[in-house]
């Protein structure tokens, strides 16, 4: 597996991490959260070849889902978020666009997503999670070969996923957390939708130190 980082200027003073996955035997890609700066993005799509075989959004947000249409009309690749995500793709009360000074955002996704969902990228597997908290279809995907989580806006290096937005909740996002990602491998790397990347192991006792304050 070839994994490229992209920071992606957003309209909140906070950069999107854009994931590009590639798969080396069967040339096939994976773009995560293309939240924008499809030349970029695009442009790595060329240095690495292949054909775009997906677009992920690991949640509906317009920080995160801003660069999809361009990019799908450039590159192809088929549009997959949660089910329960998929209603906020295209409500603006849901995606927050208008409140992040984006233009009204309309996307029309290709296939839906559900926990334990496997997502075949060449020889590579991917895991869906079904990790609601911070909107209520958020998801990570768990790639149990090369030891990697791309955890999206539910858990980052030191915290988690605001909590205050349209269908979240701070009760759901712990047990998320808890339930579904601290029982991961302790060397799984987190690769979050902002931020820096951080292991598993260096964040349990956050949130073992927490769970009995909120239980």
């Amino acid at each position: 597996m070839i994994l490229k980082e992209l920071k992606i200027e957003t309209w909140i003073g906070d950069a999107t991490n854009c994931y590009i996955i590639h798969d080396e035997k069967s040339n096939e890609n994976m773009v995560i959260d293309p939240a924008g700066d499809i030349d970029k993005i695009v442009d790595m799509l060329n240095i690495l070849k292949g054909n775009l075989k997906y677009i992920y959004l690991t949640h509906c947000h317009g920080d995160h889902t801003r660069g999809v249409n361009e990019l799908k009309s450039r590159c192809g690749g088929k549009i997959l978020i949660h089910r329960e995500d998929s209603e906020g793709l295209n409500n603006k009360d849901i995606n927050l666009s208008p409140y992040m000074g984006l233009d009204v955002i309309e996307l029309e996704l290709d296939s839906i997503v559900d926990d334990n969902d496997l997502i075949h990228l060449g020889e590579l597997e991917l895991k869906v999670i079904h990790t609601p908290g911070h909107t209520k279809g958020g998801t990570c995907l768990f790639c149990e070969k090369e030891k990697c989580l791309f955890s999206g806006d539910t858990i980052f290096r030191g915290t988690w996923g605001r909590t205050d937005l349209p269908t979240s909740s701070i009760e759901d996002i712990m047990n998320s957390i808890v339930n579904k990602i601290m029982v991961l491998p302790d060397d799984t790397i987190i690769y979050p939708g902002h931020g820096k990347t951080t292991i598993i192991k260096e964040e349990k006792p956050i949130y073992l130190e927490l769970k009995p304050k909120l239980w």
